[in-house]
């Protein structure tokens, strides 16, 4: 007898920003597969990650807990495998699970993935060329660690082609979960060699935050290495700076060339996407499968001059959030509620009637699917950042509130105490430009620095 649950296809990028996605009005990429996703389903324009950097932002995704929950606070703290995750539910409800693509949460190029009837995974962030994977199937392979091979060909293309192969040897009668995790755009964006010419007779447009000189904001963003003049590097930009150019035009030229490589990689994801959602369709399941498409955080592209991610600033903070599903979700719908990627793992075990563990912290998005958002629903949502060890890009350790309107940033401070910013995302979109030692919002400034201290309380944080 089927079972008539539904298939769950969790495609995950590293990296990609949700305005390098043309379902977000991006003016950088035309995404015709991933917009394919959106135009079938539900399109979140308020998904944030709790914490915008890999390894923690995966933990979320998986255990639906805060990082100070699950103990992944930076990428050198690997997941505990005894950790509760959803497809670890969903494995003992029943379901087939397989992982394939970039896992990044294990330690010291060990990956043991739990959970899963199948794994396939990208050893640490693995290679965009001739990558190797670490290989593991229930009953076949004898290594619990994995067998590893050398694979040819481009790491886009090689996750979906084992993710299709996966597919079709699957059982039938019983729904399946799948994570299919790119490691594309991840620096140093290396772009498929049909894609190597591809943005070359444009100019791509520059953010309007480009020439941001940080004057009007906290020291942490004069200090972070992450500036497009100053920190990429050769194995980024390829080939060297060319001589007698100005600062202006330096900058401006290291831009394209990032961009260009960068979106290069946004479009082997999406060709792959569609290859994907082609086979859904071929097989008569799309009905029947939800499809989610995310990154793990957003990213910087160009924004305040900068690459990477780390920060609570907007570019860093937005993920990309689609899901379809015919069953349950409209044609073409938008939501603005806020989402957090702690949501994830509840969502998909609301949506396979699984029952959601009372640890998880997130909450089920499916209301918000069907268009029926809460009367309770959240109006804030909680952020924290601990990496200020990490001397490659010195983005001091902070936490903060994000709300409809205002963003409220703490830092700790280098040697003179914490500092702190106040953006008012309606007046300053683009947040430029720090309000908190403006007397005109000084009640709320008083207001939202006790909601941050209760919402740190209320998920288990401490200062």
């Amino acid at each position: 007898m089927t079972d008539r649950r539904p298939n769950l296809l969790f495609i995950m990028a590293d990296d990609h920003a949700a305005h390098a996605i043309s379902a977000y009005g991006s003016h950088l990429a035309k995404t015709p597969g991933l917009d394919r996703i959106a135009e079938g389903g539900m399109r979140f324009d308020n998904c944030f990650c709790v914490n915008s950097i890999c390894t923690p932002s995966r933990a979320a995704i998986l255990t639906g807990t805060y990082n100070h929950v699950n103990g992944v606070t930076g990428l050198d703290t690997p997941m505990d495998n005894r950790l509760t995750t959803f497809p670890k539910l969903l494995q003992a409800a029943g379901y087939q699970t397989a992982m394939v693509g970039k896992w990044h949460l294990g330690h010291g190029g060990i990956h043991d993935p739990s959970g899963f009837d199948y794994w396939d995974v990208l050893p640490d962030q693995g290679d965009y060329h001739d990558p190797e994977l670490i290989r593991w199937k229930a009953g076949e392979t004898d290594d619990p660690e994995g067998e590893r091979r050398v694979v040819e060909g481009y790491v886009t293309d090689i996750i979906t082609d084992l993710s299709l192969d996966w597919l079709a040897a699957r059982d039938p009668n019983r729904p399946f979960l799948l994570k299919l995790h790119h490691k594309a755009p991840h620096r140093s964006w290396e772009p498929a060699p049909r894609h190597a010419h591809l943005y070359e007779d444009m100019e791509v447009p520059i953010p309007p935050t480009f020439d941001d000189d940080y004057s009007f904001r906290a020291s942490a963003a004069r200090n972070a290495r992450m500036r497009i003049d100053r920190d990429l590097k050769l194995e980024d930009l390829k080939v060297p700076t060319p001589e007698g150019l100005t600062p202006a035009e330096e900058k401006r030229w290291k831009f394209q060339r990032y961009i260009k490589d960068y979106l290069r990689c946004v479009a082997a994801i999406d060709e792959n996407v569609a290859r994907v959602l082609d086979w859904l369709d071929d097989e008569g399941l799309a009905d029947d499968t939800v499809v989610v498409y995310t990154s793990d955080q957003g990213f910087f592209l160009g924004d305040h001059g900068w690459y990477d991610k780390r920060f609570m600033y907007e570019e860093s903070l937005r993920m990309p959030f689609l899901v379809r599903y015919p069953r349950e979700v409209r044609d073409g719908s938008v939501c603005t509620d806020m989402a957090l990627n702690v949501d994830v793992a509840p969502t998909l075990l609301d949506l396979a009637d699984v029952a959601i563990p009372d640890e998880m912290q997130g909450v089920s998005l499916r209301p918000l699917l069907q268009e029926q958002t809460p009367p309770d629903w959240r109006t804030a949502m909680y952020y924290r950042y601990w990496m200020h060890e990490d001397p490659d890009h010195n983005v001091q350790a902070h936490y903060g509130i994000r709300t409809d309107r205002y963003k409220l940033i703490r830092y700790d401070g280098e040697g003179e105490g914490p500092e702190w910013e106040l953006f008012d995302l309606v007046e300053d979109p683009f947040e430029v430009h720090s309000v908190y030692d403006d007397p005109a919002y000084a009640t709320l400034v008083e207001q939202l620095t006790d909601r941050l201290w209760r919402m740190q309380a209320e998920v288990g944080d401490t200062p």
